[in-house]
């Protein structure tokens, strides 16, 4: 099997080019390619199929051998694939996925303009970045989904703007989230408080609950670099709450242009890097009057920049597209 090692901004996973490779049990060999130590590496694998509603369908799996609806740092880097193989020579594309049609703007340069590039090109040309317009953000609790906390009745959705967090005298402060959506809960001592209330060991958290095709729970810290993301995150993944299990992000606003993130996806632990999650998390951040309509977000592989146009309802993710090595496996 022929496979390209590819990443965005660390979000890495192996491709597949599933029109010309039959692949018979894709999650069990997602489960052996993504071993760091006895497979290639990677924090997941990608089939590109042949679709019949876009140019192209992506097929993802995560670590653990479960199927991804939905990766955005993974749906530009097949942009590239299919581009720099030569399976397509238009920059704008559409790709099918389990979370809808998205579409590409594709962004090349000359190989000779790639520093240190080594890998295929189509007549000369690379992909190095891309744009994806990754749709509208889901509010809704049942079509994201997350449930209602027991014992709490639903109030009123649609209000994105006004932040009424619940008040909790035992909240760690440092640990605190404003939210104003996600679930929509009223609280015995507020009337219509519109937050996510979890309590994990011990501790509350608030959560702006989002859904980019995939579910989210968006949480702002004081400090992403010291935050233990790797003890709450698998808390959050299986919590109960979730039905589907949740990607979490844990974000810190350094000003109205720019936040730093961690993310714990569901199936694959900490990544560096989530483009999904970098939408859900600049959507909250605008809802909840944090950042600007254009925000950058950090990751611990890079920066991606996201746009939502709110007339539009639609999120744009800009980031690049990276080939890491070919191989046969």
């Amino acid at each position: 099997m022929k496979f390209t090692k590819m990443h965005g901004i660390g979000n890495d996973y192996v491709y597949v080019n599933a029109i010309e490779e039959r692949i018979d049990n894709p999650s069990e060999l997602a489960v052996r390619v993504s071993n760091r130590h006895f497979g290639i590496g990677s924090d997941g694998l990608i089939l590109i199929r042949a679709s019949e509603k876009a140019d192209f369908m992506m097929d993802m799996y995560n670590l653990d051998g479960s199927r991804g609806k939905m990766c955005g740092n993974g749906i530009r880097c097949v942009g590239k694939y299919v581009y720099d193989h030569g399976l397509t020579d238009k920059k704008i594309i559409t790709i099918e996925t389990l979370s809808g049609i998205k579409t590409l703007n594709l962004f090349t340069k000359r190989v000779e303009d790639v520093e240190g590039y080594q890998g295929v090109s189509n007549n000369g040309k690379v992909v190095y970045a891309a744009t994806v317009n990754m749709g509208a953000p889901i509010f809704e609790p049942a079509d994201i989904p997350v449930k209602l906390v027991e014992g709490y009745s639903p109030s009123k959705l649609g209000s994105l703007i006004d932040v009424n967090p619940v008040k909790n005298p035992y909240l760690d402060e440092k640990q605190k989230v404003v939210s104003n959506m996600g679930i929509s809960i009223m609280d015995s001592t507020t009337e219509s408080s519109k937050a996510a209330k979890l309590s994990v060991e011990q501790t509350f958290y608030y959560g702006t609950c989002i859904s980019m095709g995939n579910p989210h729970c968006v949480v702002f810290v004081d400090d992403t670099e010291h935050f233990p993301i790797e003890i709450v995150g698998p808390l959050f993944e299986k919590h109960s709450i979730f039905p589907e299990s949740v990607n979490t992000e844990f974000v810190q606003v350094i000003d109205k242009t720019h936040v730093k993130m961690r993310v714990w996806e569901r199936g694959s632990g900490e990544t560096m890097a989530c483009g999904t999650g970098a939408c859900a998390t600049a959507v909250a951040c605008m809802i909840n009057g944090k950042t600007d309509e254009e925000v950058t977000v950090s990751l611990l592989g890079g920066d991606l920049k996201i746009r939502w146009d709110r007339e539009e309802n639609s999120v744009f993710m800009t980031g690049p597209a990276t080939t890491v090595f070919e191989g046969e496996y």
